[in-house]
């Protein structure tokens, strides 16, 4: 009686050892479990069912290199293989791992986990990548998310492969992807980014991309678009004038529109203007009328020619301070655009943000006389100029005009 008891015994523990047998997950199961111990290289995982499994730490890192999870903290990630000393479970993510022999490059296909893998030389319509001593084709398509023109750039890199094609045997055939690990990594970094972006934040980001209307800037998963208006405070013709392709920089957040596309879920408008110093703050400090200064006509209207002084700040020469010393039809009689000149300050007025200049040579010339003398010297005719109201030096004329003409515009 006691024998049959024992027999029932170690038949119920057999079963359940084979039950456990069968129930531990197997390569390409996605398991759930509890960080018990964070390493300098790897973490330990509880699994349930008295089973332990490991993952190299990187995986746990962020965009930032910054880990992101703690001990104590839940977790899910795939089997990419079984340690062959221990037993354990190896787990994985995003992250390319050691491969080693036809078995775990077939298990990390058939899984769709990454494998590293070193790019050794271009062919017709791809690279060549060696994986685990074995020659893998990486199309020309699946190099990069972006367009790469010239793929010997990438010849000695080493990088994380997903493969899309397994053909074992003697001749073993391999196709792998870099352009879906990247993809994967950008969707990461994409979702951790939307949880701080709002309008009025300043970040980092990449230059990809250049049109005439403007620059396109990745900001880690995530693209917006700089409009030329918004690449600096003058004026920019094309954004080849200020920025190039791979070029960092740090830009704002000005608005966040939602769309209905998924792969473009939102249009995110960025302004490197918007961090710039307003020239127009202290203008009234730094140009006192009567002071000369050199700049560069910008452009040109009926009623006179608009003038840079300095990026963001434009003042006006009306018609009649052209100093052609004789009426004129329009200001293209006198100057063009792109041309430097030399201008005196009649007026500034930062509130309308507007300055009024002057080409007269009369008034350049007592400009420099006035540079020259000492400062003791406040009776000269150029200080009184200066000083007379707007009536008094003819300025009015002037003033009145860019009152009616230029309503509507604020000098920039």
């Amino acid at each position: 009686m006691t024998d049959d008891n024992d027999f029932e015994a170690l038949l119920k523990e057999l079963e359940k050892t084979e039950q456990a047998v069968a129930a531990r997950p197997k390569v390409g199961d996605r398991v759930k479990g509890t960080i018990i111990e964070i390493g300098e290289e790897h973490v330990f995982v509880d699994i349930g069912g008295k089973a332990e499994a490991t993952m190299e730490v990187a995986n746990l890192r962020n965009a930032d290199g910054l880990i992101n999870k703690a001990v104590g903290d839940s977790i899910e990630a795939a089997v990419t293989g079984v340690d062959p000393d221990s037993g354990t479970l190896v787990l994985g993510s995003r992250h390319g791992r050691h491969a080693h022999g036809a078995d775990q490059l077939e298990a990390a296909f058939q899984a769709g986990t990454p494998v590293e893998g070193q790019i050794t030389g271009t062919t017709k319509g791809g690279l060549e990548v060696q994986i685990a001593g074995q020659r893998a084709f990486c199309p020309a398509s699946q190099a990069d998310i972006r367009f790469i023109e010239d793929l010997s750039t990438l010849v000695g890199e080493r990088a994380s492969f997903r493969i899309t094609k397994f053909e074992g045997g003697r001749r073993m055939n391999l196709v792998v992807s870099r352009r879906a690990v990247l993809a994967e990594e950008q969707a990461e970094r994409a979702a951790e980014l939307r949880a701080k972006l709002e309008p009025g934040a300043v970040l980092p980001g990449v230059v990809v991309g250049l049109q005439e209307f403007g620059a396109f800037v990745d900001l880690g998963g995530v693209e917006g678009m700089i409009h030329i208006s918004e690449l600096a405070l003058g004026r920019v013709r094309h954004p080849e004038e200020v920025l190039s392709i791979g070029q960092e920089l740090e830009v704002a957040v000005l608005r966040i529109e939602q769309t209905n596309n998924p792969k473009r879920p939102e249009r995110i408008a960025l302004s490197i203007r918007a961090l710039a110093k307003n020239p127009w703050s202290d203008a009234a400090q730094r140009y006192h009328p009567g002071t000369r200064i050199r700049g560069r006509i910008e452009r040109l209207e009926p009623f006179g020619a608009f003038v840079e002084i300095e990026p963001g700040l434009t003042g006006l020469v009306h018609v009649s301070e052209l100093g052609a010393g004789r009426r004129v039809e329009h200001p293209k009689d006198v100057v063009q655009v792109g041309q430097e000149v030399d201008a005196v300050i009649v007026q500034v007025d930062t509130e309308r943000r507007r300055i009024g200049l002057s080409l007269a040579s009369d008034r350049i010339d007592e400009a420099e006389a006035s540079s020259a003398q000492p400062t003791s010297s406040a009776g000269s005719k150029n200080d009184r100029r200066a000083t007379e109201s707007p009536e008094e030096s003819g300025v009015g004329t002037l003033g009145e005009l860019l009152k009616a003409q230029l309503g509507q515009d604020d000098a920039r």
